[in-house]
């Protein structure tokens, strides 16, 4: 079994939220979620910010977006390098417990999306639970696994940065964001999400299932 069928049977829900599976894709709700972090490690590294953007019904939910600094991190090790956050940005954030009970209370009726749902989910599931917020989400998708299947399917080799956010925005000729924080991120990713679900598509019906 390959690394993202794992993923899939891991993350997917049986039961009660099977059905979301069978959904028209273009009629679901999701959650576009990104992380700043202070390294690879869920054990050890640390959130640095969480945002979230909505998508409702092939709409991005501009005004329902979220942006939140941990003002906890111990460490930011390289964080005001690569995303421009450091101890002044820090100050004005917020405990993660906030952020998280905020994220938490929009969950119960939507897929969640990341851009490499293996980092980024592994460091929100640890927090989530540290927090006593268990939460277990509708299901998972990830723009990164979307890609590589389209890509292994028209046969195309798949060189190692190829799936990174960018270069996937890139191939459908979506603007490059500039500045770089998880914000920006997360809507980067939710404009990829639809693009890749119109390229999929084909104007024919597209179930969420066969974007996992």
């Amino acid at each position: 079994m390959g690394l993202f069928e794992s993923i899939k049977r891991f993350f997917v829900l049986p039961d009660k939220d099977a059905d979301v599976l069978k959904a028209n894709c273009f009629k679901t709700d999701y959650l576009v979620i990104d992380l700043e972090l202070t390294g690879l490690n869920a054990k050890q590294d640390e959130i640095v910010s969480i945002a979230w953007v909505p998508i409702s019904h092939q709409r991005i939910q501009i005004g329902n977006c979220q942006h939140f600094i941990n003002n906890q991190v111990s460490n930011l090790n390289q964080s005001p390098v690569f995303h421009g956050i450091d101890i002044d940005s820090l100050a004005q954030g917020v405990p993660l417990n906030e952020a998280l009970k905020a994220l938490n209370e929009l969950l119960d009726d939507k897929i969640l999306i990341f851009h490499n749902q293996e980092l980024d989910w592994s460091f929100l599931r640890l927090a989530f639970n540290k927090a006593g917020l268990l939460h277990k989400p509708l299901a998972i998708l990830d723009t990164m696994q979307i890609e590589h299947k389209r890509l292994a399917r028209q046969g195309q080799i798949i060189a190692q940065d190829s799936l990174t956010l960018a270069n996937c925005r890139e191939r459908y000729r979506l603007p490059e964001y500039r500045c770089h924080n998880a914000l920006t991120d997360a809507m980067a990713t939710a404009e990829l999400f639809l693009a890749q679900a119109n390229q999929i598509s084909r104007a024919n019906l597209l179930l969420v299932k066969h974007l996992m």
